[in-house]
């Protein structure tokens, strides 16, 4: 343990030598960012750029927030568990290994919210352009000239209205969307009017607007799952933590005499690392949950 802590400290030392004309806290944030950047898979980069164009994206200090608060947890955690300074650090080295994992999840989140906003306005505003235009290109056309789409959504619809015009029919502008973005309100909007396009339906107001009743229902929907998700996610965090702070309850019953005396016995070991495995994947489950995709099926 005195070797380990000896070769961070020469470690520090070199870096600090090397680059002590630089900031040296920049000079690792940047080559962490450089790490991630050329490893991170490519899903990861497209929701996490996203995410920073809308202002969402942590800080290098908020990340680094994270990373003390979790080593520090994961740290005192193992620690009451095994009295093992080297379990505590493998410990703490697997924790900060989940963040990129939690990063991943809560951009992915972001991104669902952002994209089905974006769904709403696109199916909202393309049944209003409609029931003035008649027709379906036409109404694609104005929403993509009014300004109130952003990328990516506004380059698929852009993208619809060529394959409009290059095959003289909206049937392939309708499947590429619809395998893009996989929402009940889009592939049923569709479906309305390639029925009125394809049956040249002369009143086709009153489906229009019991559409839009449906898009204006699944919104509420969405927004109260996730204004419940979010009360859900609070309180789980909370029963989570419980749950690995149990040990301190085991002690105070046994008492720490004969807590280090069953430490001692392989097979205890064994169970207190299955626990302490098992509440961290029952976590990473229920943030997985938390950060499902918003409103797609």
């Amino acid at each position: 343990m005195e070797l380990f802590v000896l070769l961070l400290i020469a470690l520090f030392v070199i870096v600090y030598r090397n680059y002590r004309g630089q900031n040296v806290y920049r000079f690792i944030v940047d080559q962490v960012g450089l790490v991630y950047d050329k490893f991170a898979p490519y899903s990861f980069k497209l929701v996490r750029e996203k995410t920073k164009e809308l202002g969402q994206e942590y800080t290098a200090r908020q990340y680094l927030t994270q990373v003390l608060m979790f080593s520090a947890f994961a740290g005192i955690v193992s620690y009451l568990y095994f009295y093992n300074i080297v379990i505590s650090i493998i410990y703490i080295v697997i924790v900060d290994a989940t963040i990129p994992y939690l990063a991943f999840l809560r951009c992915k989140r972001v991104y669902s919210e952002f994209i089905f906003e974006q769904i709403q306005i696109y199916t909202t505003n393309t049944i209003m352009e409609f029931a003035t235009t008649q027709s379906f290109v036409k109404s694609l056309e104005g929403v993509a000239a009014s300004g109130v789409l952003e990328e990516p959504v506004l380059g698929d619809v852009q993208h619809m209205i060529e394959l409009a015009y290059e095959n003289g029919s909206i049937d392939e502008s309708l499947e590429y969307f619809n395998n893009i973005y996989h929402y009940y309100i889009v592939k049923n909007m569709h479906q309305l009017f390639l029925q009125i396009t394809k049956e040249g339906a002369q009143d086709s107001g009153e489906s229009l607007e019991n559409m839009q009743l449906d898009i204006d229902m699944l919104v509420e929907g969405v927004y109260r799952d996730r204004m419940e998700r979010a009360t859900f996610h609070k309180s789980f965090l909370k029963y989570g933590m419980m749950l690995y702070l149990m040990v301190m309850l085991v002690q105070y019953l046994l008492g720490n005499e004969t807590y280090l005396k069953i430490l001692d016995l392989w097979y205890m070991k064994i169970l207190l690392h299955g626990i302490l495995i098992f509440n961290s994947y029952f976590l990473l489950k229920g943030e997985k949950y938390y950060n499902e995709n918003v409103g797609a099926e």
